[in-house]
């Protein structure tokens, strides 16, 4: 048995309707859809259905409720980066090359800042990536440091 002798169950497979396509096929001229009205048209599917967020023709919600604030579209949400997993990056520098080869952040999603979550196992040196303060202190008490 091979894909080329494969074929479905008897009775499962359903040719699909061929619309408008003269009367002696029952569906010619309006293909099913009637006279007129939100049904019969492209588009809009009647009430219900079809036009995502309308609402009847009453004022929709996202025109009924105030605007406020801002979103910057430059916005960068870094990459979190805890203590214990720098135990996966080979050898003892912590850059964002390095962060990447060990599967601990992705390339072109953001830069990676180090937090203190749970404790250094051993002495870092931590080259052009973020570094929260108490991280800062832990990676140095360990004996590490930390570089711009």
């Amino acid at each position: 048995m091979g894909l080329h002798n494969l074929s479905p169950a008897p009775g499962s497979h359903r040719s699909r309707r061929r619309l408008g396509r003269g009367p002696g096929s029952g569906l010619g001229k309006t293909s099913g859809k009637g006279h007129k009205g939100s049904m019969a048209r492209s588009g809009h599917g009647g009430p219900g259905g079809g036009k995502p967020h309308f609402e009847g023709g009453q004022m929709p919600i996202t025109r009924r409720i105030p605007k406020r604030g801002f979103t910057n579209p430059f916005r960068e949400e870094a990459q979190i980066v805890r203590l214990p997993d720098l135990a996966q990056v080979a050898g003892d520098e912590v850059t964002t090359e390095t962060l990447i080869a060990a599967g601990l952040i992705r390339a072109g999603q953001g830069p990676a800042k180090l937090l203190a979550n749970g404790e250094v196992s051993r002495a870092f040196t931590v080259k052009g990536v973020k570094v929260s303060a108490s991280a800062k202190a832990k990676i140095e008490a360990a004996g590490g440091r930390v570089e711009g």
